[in-house]
């Protein structure tokens, strides 16, 4: 069986869409911005930034996705590609790193991987991160590949023997039943962002300030683009949409897999079922960073539209959720391993600490009800098998799905 996980990077899928001509009229776009310089602060032009203002003088305003793909996966001057950004001495900590009850409830499927062949395979786009995650994984125990036509670019093997490998695409991964585990990975990816207006739907682009060429700007498109034709739903209500075109991507590649080979997807992420309108934000020291300011010194993500994903995951996988962290955890059994680790703590200041950690995971004012969880499974892991019949046997009324953990209410017999 593979375990295949993405953490917090992103897939390098080339791009689709292209840029509107540049002699057109481009007005100022009406979206927020977080947390913008104080006015007269004079910063330096960062090599990101210059090499941003050159490619749009050349060719024009570039698409929200296209700014985010150059800022974090630049191969020189990207932002995951250079920085070690987790924990915390980086711009953001994940859910693991608050409790370990966050990956305790998970263990639970030791009892079921018993005797499978298990190997472990990594989608990462930072080689700061893929060295971290060797260290972490396999100590001394792996090792750069060498060949061009390696899928791999690193190999190595964990203490216990299990193998380890590292890939920078998705379709990378060899095929076959596998588990893939997607945390903060969607929320990383490139987003298009749209606009209502008179005129139909327009795309928000990026440009240079006119009257500050050191600075950026959001504007809308004077006219459609091929993004803005075909990424907006028909019967969309709101005035401002955010799409993640490569999650689409994704989601279909995970479906599909399943569908072919058996095995599961989780994503755990920050995110929403279709409500929401302008997420795109940055993350710089744990603090909300103007996302046009100083590119490539910052985390820029978008919550997950999770009602996009299911509805490109399409009919043939079962989609489950999403649900809160806090419903999640609790299906898991996180309440009950949160008593045993209390009563086994007589450390005040550690009993202190887990309750804290608890509380951050938990509460519905911080993480408890802002990150969600959504799976894909093959729709037969929740048929039943069919009752007998005969002429004693009644025939009975088709039974309830089958309980999913983390997603389904756990009840003890």
């Amino acid at each position: 069986m593979r375990a295949c996980f993405g953490v917090k990077t992103q897939l390098l899928i080339s791009r689709v869409f292209s840029r509107p001509s540049t002699a057109v009229r481009w007005r100022a776009a009406q979206t927020r911005l977080l947390c913008s310089p104080p006015a007269g602060e004079e910063k330096p032009q960062h090599s990101m930034l210059r090499h941003l203002t050159t490619k749009i003088k050349a060719t024009g305003p570039i698409p929200v996705a296209e700014y985010m793909r150059e800022v974090l996966t630049n191969p020189v001057t990207g932002y995951y590609v250079r920085n070690n950004m987790l924990g915390p001495d980086g711009d953001f900590i994940t859910s693991p790193e608050i409790s370990q009850i966050f990956g305790e409830v998970f263990s639970q499927l030791r009892s079921v991987l018993d005797g499978a062949s298990v190997s472990l395979h990594l989608v990462e786009v930072s080689p700061a991160l893929s060295r971290l995650q060797a260290q972490s994984l396999t100590g001394s125990r792996s090792q750069e590949a060498h060949a061009e036509d390696e899928p791999a670019y690193r190999r190595g093997e964990t203490a216990g023997g299990l193998p380890v490998s590292w890939y920078r695409r998705l379709e990378d991964v060899p095929t076959g039943f596998s588990i893939f585990l997607a945390h903060e990975f969607f929320d990383a990816l490139p987003i298009h962002k749209f606009q209502r207006t008179q005129k139909g739907w327009r795309e928000v682009m990026v440009d240079i300030d006119p009257e500050k060429p050191n600075q950026l700007r959001f504007v809308v498109a004077p006219s459609p683009t091929l993004a803005s034709s075909t990424l907006v739903q028909a019967d969309e209500g709101r005035g401002h949409v955010e799409v993640c075109a490569e999650g689409g991507v994704i989601i279909q590649q995970l479906a599909r897999r399943i569908l072919e080979d058996g095995g599961a997807a989780l994503i755990a992420d920050y995110g929403h079922d279709g409500t929401k309108t302008d997420t795109f934000r940055g993350f710089k020291d744990h603090r909300l960073h103007d996302v046009l300011s100083s590119p490539g010194s910052a985390d820029l993500t978008a919550d997950v539209d999770f009602s996009f994903l299911r509805r490109m995951a399409g009919g043939g996988v079962a989609c489950l959720g999403p649900v809160p962290q806090r419903t999640f955890l609790k299906n898991m059994g996180i309440d009950s391993r949160m008593q045993v680790l209390l009563r086994n703590c007589s450390d005040a200041s550690t009993r202190q600490q887990l309750i804290a950690s608890y509380d951050v995971l938990t509460n519905p004012a911080k993480m408890g009800e802002r990150f969600h969880f959504f799976g894909l499974l093959h729709p037969r892991r929740l048929a039943r098998p069919p009752r007998p019949e005969g002429l004693k046997l009644e025939k009975k009324p088709s039974p309830v799905p089958l309980p999913v953990a983390g997603f389904t209410e756990l009840s003890f017999s």
